[in-house]
């Protein structure tokens, strides 16, 4: 994630949302423009095998709303956070279906997923999940491609990695879904 200083003032989302109509592709941490960058084929498609399960579980159930990548979440105000976790889950009682948000979700998701990208070291991806989870979502998986595992985060609990032979489970937030974590890899 890059810095990008776009002039001595911070950025709004407002801003944010502009910015994203001319192609630039980032988050904001505290009015501060952080660019994204491509991730590559396999965190690509790590990401739609965890939509389809993940879609195919909630939709049919209507459990809720599930996103991908660029949607964002407004997660602080003066100066604003945006953050745009690879997937998000927001469950029906605290984001209702019919609900049509066209600007960024101003509540913290229940489930984050997120993928490890090449540079992403293990450390910003465990302060992530704290950061997710000190602004209320109350499940992060953090998908590892190499090694092939799955740590989870959860308030008040350690945390979990799973190996590929082990299988995830959605908990309180998505009671019944289950996946082998193996799947998340396959082509």
């Amino acid at each position: 994630m890059a810095v990008t200083d776009l002039g001595a003032r911070l950025l709004t989302a407002d801003d944010l949302l502009r910015l994203s109509g001319q192609g630039v592709r980032g988050e904001l941490i505290r009015g501060v423009l952080c660019e994204t960058m491509p991730t590559g084929r396999e965190h690509g498609q790590i990401v739609v095998n965890m939509v389809i399960l993940l879609g195919n579980f909630i939709k049919p159930r209507r459990l809720g709303v599930l996103t991908a990548s660029d949607s964002g979440v407004w997660l602080e105000r003066d100066p604003d956070t945006v953050r745009e976790p690879d997937i998000a889950f927001f469950a029906a009682e605290t984001s209702p279906l019919d609900q049509r948000v066209t600007g960024y979700a101003e509540i913290a998701p229940d489930l984050v997923v997120e993928i490890a990208s090449p540079g992403d070291t293990r450390r910003e991806l465990n302060d992530k999940a704290r950061m997710w989870l000190s602004f209320g979502t109350r499940l992060v998986w953090i998908v590892h491609p190499d090694p092939r595992t799955v740590e989870v985060h959860r308030p008040n609990h350690p945390v979990t990695t799973l190996s590929q032979a082990q299988a995830l489970h959605g908990f309180d937030i998505l009671p019944g879904f289950t996946c082998q974590v193996s799947t998340l890899f396959t082509a």
